[in-house]
């Protein structure tokens, strides 16, 4: 299962973080890494972006972005 896969109010543990390169730099550094709890909370009007709760601060990802977070 994937982060943008989970319904709104679901939760999850990331177990993998994919991509390559910068962009996965890029998401390690905004606190997604393995073993970290969140939550979704919100999803836009036309399905992306997606609004999470991580590490007590809100995150908007796109759906694409969110597809390459594994989740347990």
């Amino acid at each position: 299962m994937t982060l943008n896969e989970l319904k709104v109010g679901e939760s999850g543990t990331i177990k993998t973080v994919g991509g390559d390169g910068a962009l996965r730099l890029r998401l390690l550094d905004m606190g997604l890494i393995p073993k970290t709890k969140v939550t979704v909370q919100r999803v836009a009007p036309m399905g992306d972006p997606i609004q999470i709760l991580i590490r007590g601060y809100e995150l908007s990802l796109r759906r694409e972005e969110a597809g390459l977070i594994g989740i347990l």
